[in-house]
């Protein structure tokens, strides 16, 4: 294994992470019709949670285009 192998293994662990840890904008019964807060705004630690875990994908995807070459 080489050190891009190790950098994906943990952008992988931590973006499972982030993506646990983020709520969710609706309940189901708003999917289905009912009345739901439609407020998608993203404000202070969610709106850091979210830029980390795109954070996370694009170093993943790079660590894994870096593995594949070298």
């Amino acid at each position: 294994m080489n050190v891009y192998d190790y950098i994906a293994f943990g952008a992988m662990l931590l973006m499972v992470l982030l993506i646990l840890l983020q709520t969710r904008g609706a309940s189901l019964g708003a999917g289905l019709g009912g009345a739901g807060d439609v407020n998608t705004t993203r404000r202070g630690t969610e709106k850091t949670i979210y830029q980390l875990t795109i954070v996370c994908a694009v170093i993943f995807a790079l660590s894994l285009l870096a593995s594949a070459i070298g």
